[in-house]
Formats: structure tokens, sequence, C-alpha cells
């Protein structure tokens, strides 16, 4: 058996999960009942014991959030499994080009596994039985991808229709069907040969990339010319920008699939959900006799059908039915079920009045550590920072405000304008504005501080770095 390696596309935006979700923190590396849906996929490649060490693709705003994520799970990025970075999202032929060159690269005719980093597959028993099938298809030199079969005329999904029975659970694809409207989804179901677009794909490398050349020139010229220019940044590969952005926009399905005589699909004999809208994550959540799916700390009263979620407080519902709630810590979204395609609309509303919550938490991740929101106001700002052990800030100025740091836990040291200090639990430093400055954690305990900002401009951008240790 040629060597396969899973190739993880992890460059979505995840924009109908808001408000947990956020431009620089989609919902694939949120944490959703107790792990994230990255985490979750690392899980079950790392579960196949054939399987290489996988690429994974990310945009690179989230490459920090991915690398520590990786190696919570026994991946480090450098160390086997390599992290290639997106400049802008260009969508999945684009990506998966790049994963079939790297590929071709540290293999001889290597078999790709491609996975959305997305998605809810169990048992994992049953979804390594139909893998294997689709492995054999693509031994044969056949393009197959995974097909799901519909339980409901659901219209968020793309739709496979089969054709002939080529192979033991392989069929050749008779044809593509975008997202249709319900009547349509229901016309199919009846047909019986219809399965729901899974997104999920199994394939030779070369032979790929021969079809992608052959049917989207112009998307394999510009990978193949990203992929030469690219550079290495720590333990990332970056990918040339110019390139790379210049490449449309296109999906596998409407670069290579829909037109290559290879395609097939093999129905996937195992429990699948996308989780790209509440609905979804309604579908595979736990429920109660009431069909409620409650998570955190909510108290519901006469309330059926509803998925309710809170983050940071309690949620009380009376009389709800077939609602969904969200709580985050800065945002609540309510609506009525059948509507989650709309959340897309309103963050762009959102992003349109430049909320902040369109694209942040109050929690921000950093490679060294995070930080939270306490509290603001005019001229100040005050909160909660984190540095994980051995870690430490960038040495850097501020030419708007001034700073004034309490630790709470742990050892910081402190280097101000060329002085290094050491400062423990319940003392302080003052920062003043232009001050050359770096916060490290010496210490074998994770250093926790408040942080309390004054000045006329206190947003995010006043950072001049003068040395970093994560590139940045």
């Amino acid at each position: 058996m040629p060597e396969i390696f899973p190739v993880i596309l992890s460059g979505g935006s995840g924009t109908r999960l808001w408000p947990l979700s956020r431009g620089l923190y989609p919902k694939q590396y949120v944490d959703l009942e107790g792990e994230t849906l990255f985490g979750a996929c690392l899980e079950r490649v790392r579960g196949m014991d054939f399987l290489s060490t996988p690429l994974v693709l990310c945009n690179q705003e989230h490459r920090f959030l991915a690398a520590a994520i990786m190696r919570q799970k026994g991946f480090a990025p450098g160390d086997g499994a390599r992290l290639i970075l997106e400049p802008v999202g260009r969508n999945t032929a684009p990506a998966i080009a790049l994963a079939a060159l790297a590929a071709l690269e540290a293999a001889s005719d290597p078999l790709l596994l491609v996975l959305p980093s997305d998605h809810k597959v169990y048992p994992p028993d049953a979804f390594t039985a139909s893998l294997k099938t689709a492995i054999k298809a693509a031994q044969d030199g056949l393009l197959a991808t995974l097909g799901i079969r519909p339980d409901n005329p659901a219209t968020g999904y793309g739709y496979i229709i089969q054709g002939e029975l080529l192979d033991e659970g392989v069929y050749k694809i008779e044809r593509f069907v975008e997202k249709p409207d319900q009547e349509k989804a229901r016309r199919m179901l009846s047909g019986g040969n219809c399965l729901w677009n899974s997104g999920m794909f199994v394939f030779r490398a070369g032979i790929f990339l021969e079809e992608l050349g052959r049917f989207s020139p112009a998307v394999h010229a510009g990978a193949l010319s990203a992929w030469n220019k690219r550079g290495d940044d720590l333990d990332f590969i970056r990918i040339d920008v110019g390139d790379f952005s210049a490449l449309p926009s296109i999906s596998i399905d409407y670069a290579v699939m829909e037109h290559t005589e290879r395609a097939c699909v093999t129905p996937l004999a195992a429990s699948w959900h996308d989780l790209g809208s509440w609905e979804s994550m309604h579908e595979a959540a736990p429920k109660d006799e009431m069909g409620n799916s409650a998570l955190g700390d909510v108290e519901l009263l006469d309330t059926c059908g509803s998925y309710i979620s809170s983050s940071s407080r309690l949620v009380a519902g009376i009389g709800l039915r077939d609602m969904v709630v969200v709580e985050s810590p800065d945002a609540v979204l309510v609506m009525p079920k059948g509507r989650g395609q709309e959340v897309k609309t309103l963050l762009e509303l959102l992003k349109a009045q430049k909320r902040m919550e369109a694209e942040t938490h109050l929690k921000v991740y950093r490679p060294w550590g995070s930080y939270e929101t306490l509290a603001q106001g005019p001229r100040f700002q005050v909160k909660r920072i984190l540095v994980s052990r051995g870690a430490s800030l960038s040495m850097q100025m501020h030419h708007h405000r001034a700073e004034h740091w309490v630790v709470v836990r742990g050892t910081a040291k402190i280097t101000l304008d060329g002085k290094d200090m050491l400062l423990t639990e319940n003392q302080s430093v003052y920062i003043p504005v232009g001050s050359r400055h770096r916060l490290e954690n010496p210490g074998h305990i994770d250093l926790e501080l408040i942080e309390i900002q004054s000045g006329p401009y206190l947003g995010e951008d006043d950072i001049v770095r003068f040395e970093d240790s994560y590139g940045r």
C-alpha cells in the first residue's frame, strides 16, 4: 500500500456559528462540548494506524491556534506533521493542490485522504471500513469521495446522484447537484440513489494534479508557482502571497470532480454531521426528553426542540419552541431554528459596523498564552494576562498608552528600557508611554497578571515590535 497522507482542511471561517466562532477564532478551534472540531479530526486520524503524519492547511492568521492543538494531539508541526499557511482563503481546490505538491515531495506516488476539520463522524470502526473501500478505489486510479445516506431533505448540503456500480461499495457519479430547494431535495430522496456530498476524498496526489491541470489549468499553474516560492517560518510553511492570492476561489467539485471521468463515490456507513450551523449542532448534540440540547449553565421551563448554550452565565428559558440561544461573554444570539443561514448575513452587518464582536472574543489567544478584557472605558482598559511557562512577549513599545502590571500568580521577568527585574505575587511595575519593554515567564507555572492600560488610544495595533520569538 502506498503512503497515505491525511490532509486536514482547516482554513474556514465558520461564520454561521457566531457568536462562538469569530474571524480570528473560527469554529474549528472553539471548544465545543469539551473538544475542538480540529482536535477531534486529529484524533480521528491518529486512530488509523495505516495513515502517515498529517498535512494541515490553515489560514495564516490562525497558525498558532492550529499549532497548539496539533502539539496537544502529538503532531508537532515541523516534527513529521506539516502546517501549510494559506495567505488568503481560496476554497478547496487550491488548498488540496498545495497538499498534493507537498505529499509528492515527501513520498513516491502517495494517496491523499482529504478531511474537512469541522465534521463529526462516528463510530470510528464504521468510518474506517468505508474509508478502506474508498482507498481501494483510489489505488485503482479513481478520485473517490465519501457520500452520506440522507435521512431528510436537507437544503444546506450538496448532493451526489449515484450511477452504475463499479466495484463492491463503489459507484460511478452520475452528477452533482448544488444545494437544492426542499422540493427538489424531496424528489431526489424518493429516487433512493442520492447521497449528501461530504467533502471527504481519497485519491493519488499525482492523478489529482493531472486532472486539475486538465480541467482547471490556471489553478494548477498558480498553485505550483505559489508552492515553488514557499518559505519556512519557524515550524510553518508560508505560501507565496502574490501567486496564491491571484488564484480563483474554487471548490474541488467545480474544478475537477464535476468534469473528470475518474470520479466515484463510496457511501459512508457511519453517522456524520457537518457542524456548520446551529441547527446541525442541535442535531448532533445529546437531547433531553423534550428534544432540547442544553449546554452550560442553563435552566428551562416549558421548552421543547431548542438548542440553548451558555458560556459564562446562567441562561433561563420559558416557553421556547424550536429556538436557538447561544450566549458568550460579550454577545448573545437568539433566533428560531431554520434561519441559521442568515447568521452569516448578520455577521456581515456587524463587520460593516466595525464591531469587535465580529472578529474577536474578550479572551484572545496568542502564541505565548492569552489575554482577556475585564473592563474598558474612555482612556482605560483592564486585562487579565496569562503567559505560559517559558514563554515571552515581544520586545515592544507603545506610542499612545502606558501600562501598569500587577502580578497575581507566578514570577515575571520584566525588561524595561534595558534593565531587567523579577516580580512575584502582589508586586507591580509601571510601563511609561514610549518605553521599550518585554514580559517573560521564567518560572515553572503559568504567569498571571493584571494589566491596566491608560491613554488616548488603546487599540491592539499600537504595538511596535523590535524582537519577537514568533516571527510576527
